[in-house]
């Protein structure tokens, strides 16, 4: 991590050395030792080796304070889900990661709130392997940056715009559950500590899209809700889809709100899921299952590829479903 002088005028010695003992205190040595690392934390640029016949994936995520997280939102889930979002973009693209960089912006120095902010980024750094080798600090509102380098084969990534009429289309794990924590907190209510977790702390897919590749035609993690996120995989690939919403996997509290409300735009368009949904050839379906199996994740097909643009949504009943919005966009959803 390095330090950026302000045009303002000199930098003043006192903060910078705040900044670096920040730095040295809580980031140097952040993620497991790795080879590939020829030098990380403390000069100008990270220096890393990129194996032969090997593509770089990369992502960038910024998470800012009352727009992707409650600014009260506990330090630890902040560390964990600023790392998190960039992983689960690996995952999509079936990469495995191996270093990430980070940019943190604080309104003021607190060794308490960042020390915990650190233990959550490192623990899920060391789960899957990253090895933080850069980045910045500087004073304002409080921002997360974080972008994330991920190691693939060369021409084996899974990309949006592989998917094929007829392919199946899959989810993994549960969707709606931290757009109804949302919902809850919004208003002023404590949600099931089970559903904060998804949203606050959402597990990054990174065995699954691993193992998926040569298996997924088309690939993408869900960050902004289903429809809006199958979307760009169908505007990619050039098709259209069916889904059934009767078959989206949905928690006990998720499948709860849905029949009181008769309201499908929580695991439809709610987004924060940070689940994978893919299309896949139908012939791989029981390879698809053990899969998941192996994995300890949950998969559920939900509908199938066709030819005719656009996406549709029906219930059991083969009723066309329609939704106010069909997922989170910055620029034009209302916070």
């Amino acid at each position: 991590m390095t330090d950026t002088a302000t045009s303002a005028g000199p930098p003043r010695q006192t903060p910078r050395r705040g900044e670096f003992t920040l730095i040295d205190r809580f980031f140097t040595d952040l993620g497991p030792v790795r080879s590939d690392v020829r030098l990380g934390v403390g000069d100008d640029c990270a220096l890393l080796t990129v194996p032969a016949q090997t593509d770089l994936a990369v992502s960038l995520d910024t998470l800012c304070a009352g727009v992707h997280f409650f600014p009260d939102c506990a330090p630890h889930a902040v560390g964990h889900k600023s790392l998190a979002v960039g992983l689960s973009d690996l995952a999509a693209m079936g990469a495995t990661p191996a270093w990430a960089t980070l940019a943190l912006t604080l309104p003021r120095r607190d060794d308490a709130w960042v020390g915990d902010f650190a233990r959550g980024f490192r623990e899920l750094a060391e789960a899957h392997g990253v090895r933080l080798v850069g980045g910045d600090t500087t004073r304002g509102p409080l921002s997360v940056t974080v972008q994330v380098h991920g190691l693939v084969a060369s021409g084996t990534a899974v990309r949006r715009s592989g998917a094929c009429v007829e392919d199946l289309i899959w989810v993994s794990g549960t969707l709606g559950d931290a757009a109804l924590a949302l919902d809850r907190l919004r208003a002023g209510k404590s949600p099931d500590p089970a559903l904060r977790a998804r949203l606050e702390r959402p597990t990054p897919r990174v065995t699954l899209g691993v193992a998926l590749r040569g298996l997924a035609s088309a690939m993408i993690d869900l960050s902004d809700g289903l429809a809006g996120d199958l979307g760009h995989i169908l505007a990619a690939s050039g098709v259209g889809a069916l889904i059934d919403v009767s078959a989206l996997p949905l928690s006990p509290a998720v499948r709860a709100q849905v029949r009181a409300t008769a309201n499908w735009t929580l695991p439809v368009a709610g987004g924060d899921d940070y689940e994978l949904c893919f299309s896949a050839p139908a012939r791989h379906a029981d390879a698809i299952r053990a899969l998941g199996a192996g994995c300890g994740c949950p998969l559920r097909v939900i509908g199938r590829v066709r030819p005719e643009p656009g996406l549709q949504l029906r219930d059991a009943d083969g009723t066309t479903v329609n939704l106010a919005s069909v997922g989170y966009d910055h620029f034009t959803t209302e916070p």
